[in-house]
């Protein structure tokens, strides 16, 4: 590697990916690639999928180790923890809300998951028991494999579709629930990539959100499995998203 491809990558920000519910940080590889490719450092967030504010804690410790300028990019659930971790944080240049929550104050991911028609996620959710840090049963939340393919992954080939619900990292129901206590997207700039053809965050729940928060919304064709199916076009939107906030 060049002195000058150093000195290119050296001067972009840090992107660091939050992955959401019923997926892991692999869902991000065509995204990671394609920002690798045009020198840009890349941290793909193992979210614990626990708590909100329990993830959004974790968050903002990955975030404190990172040097230099950060372009924070979260799919699905991982917008609900990207805007409760990253406000105030003085490194924080840039928001980027792929399928994605954009939660205010007081607002909960479930709530604005049904508050519009068209999310069909609910009804595809498989409850498994299971012990919580405090001792206490809580239900642990999971898409039937079945169902993952149509609901969340639609324009996903199939074989890589069945491949991700047997993989699929599960969600603490709890952690659907919990309140927003902040809203980084009210400081820092924000962008949104809303997909039309999701049936676990309706488009039109999408809209409302990134047309709150003054978000630069792009839309596209697309399911809820964006990141996988349509890599180059998350990259496009996170790369327009530092160039516009770079120094």
């Amino acid at each position: 590697m060049t002195s000058s491809t150093l000195d290119a990558r050296a001067a972009k920000p840090t992107v660091v990916l939050v992955h959401g519910a019923f997926a892991d940080s692999s869902s991000w590889n065509g995204v990671i690639a394609r920002l690798r490719r045009d020198g840009y450092p890349v941290i793909g967030v193992a979210n614990p999928l626990r708590s909100l504010h329990g993830d959004a804690a974790f968050l903002r410790d990955v975030l404190n180790g990172v040097e230099g300028p950060i372009v924070l990019a979260g799919h699905s659930y991982g917008g609900s923890v990207m805007s409760e971790a990253a406000d105030g944080h003085p490194r924080v240049t840039a928001l980027v809300y792929v399928a994605s929550f954009l939660l205010d104050e007081g607002e909960s991911t479930g709530e604005l998951a049904g508050r519009y028609p068209g999310n069909e996620l609910g009804s595809a959710l498989r409850p498994v028991p299971v012990r919580g840090p405090d001792g206490q049963t809580v239900d642990d939340l999971y898409i039937e494999q079945e169902k993952f393919h149509a609901i969340f992954a639609a324009d996903v080939p199939a074989d890589a579709a069945e491949l991700m619900a047997v993989t699929q990292r599960p969600i603490i129901a709890d952690a659907l629930a919990d309140k927003a206590t902040k809203a980084a997207w009210r400081a820092v700039p924000s962008w949104t990539l809303v997909t039309l053809e999701d049936l676990a965050v309706p488009a039109e729940a999408q809209r409302f959100m990134a047309g709150r928060a003054s978000s630069h919304a792009v839309e596209v064709d697309a399911s809820h499995a964006v990141t996988v199916s349509q890599p180059e076009a998350v990259a496009r939107l996170i790369d327009e998203a530092a160039r516009a906030t770079a120094g």
